[in-house]
């Protein structure tokens, strides 16, 4: 049973996975420690994100003192991080941008476009499909699916809504990370007919646990319930 709240670690934990991805990559990685943690994969995309800024504003290079300002982290974190997978940067120089950016895309396998297909276009689904920000990591949502019989066959840009029965077509085209905005009491079952198509990765956006295979990656965003813990680290309340 995987954990809902945990991040997508494309890498398991063990020295013996890692070189597994090392040989399939085909490029050095000098782990230093016995595990990766969830922890630090999740912070390499807000290190990549910053980066990208910093490469669209044509800045070449960056401390780790200056990195970890921009980000709000503790330059020995950053370090660290960085030094499960090798020695990135060049001391008394910082590192290279543009390598950087490559080195993080490689480990988190964004060097390529991941195709994404989305199940639930309503209001949450419609906004899903709209936000720009995908494409900057190399997501594109190429399919659509709601079970609405008025929805099937309208187009979202350049994406045709189908039914849900075609979920089983995934597979055969060659998409393996999908996206749940459908409401809870339909989660578990979308969820159940992704992992039959062969998905692998899930982002559900639906406010509930849903149990999937070990070898099935879930993340799950509930943005009401990340905002009622606001309140209690208000002064005053």
């Amino acid at each position: 049973m995987t954990d809902p709240a945990a991040p997508f670690n494309i890498f398991s934990v063990t020295c013996e996975c890692v070189r597994k991805h090392e040989k399939a990559f085909g490029w050095a990685l000098h782990v230093r420690y016995h595990k990766i943690s969830d922890e630090t994969i999740r912070r390499l995309p807000v290190y990549l994100r910053d980066l990208l800024t910093l490469s669209e504003q044509g800045r070449t290079s960056i401390s780790s003192n200056d990195l970890a300002a921009l980000l709000g982290v503790n330059p020995w974190q950053i370090r660290k991080d960085f030094s499960y997978f090798g020695d990135f940067g060049t001391r008394g120089v910082g590192y290279d941008v543009e390598n950087l950016i490559r080195q993080i895309k490689k480990i988190l396998r964004l060097s390529a476009v991941n195709q994404v297909a989305l199940v639930g276009v309503g209001n949450l689904g419609t906004a899903v499909m709209a936000y720009p920000g995908f494409k900057r990591y190399g997501f594109e949502i190429v399919a659509a699916f709601d079970s609405a019989a008025g929805k099937v066959g309208r187009r979202i840009g350049d994406v045709q809504i189908e039914d849900v029965a075609a979920l089983n077509t995934l597979q055969r085209r060659n998409i393996h990370i999908a996206a749940i905005a459908v409401p809870r009491d339909a989660a578990q079952e979308i969820a159940d007919a992704l992992v039959e198509a062969g998905i692998k990765g899930i982002l559900n956006f639906s406010p509930c646990y849903i149990t999937v295979p070990k070898k099935v990656k879930v993340i799950t965003i509930d943005i009401a319930m990340d905002l009622a813990r606001l309140p209690y680290y208000l002064p005053g309340s």
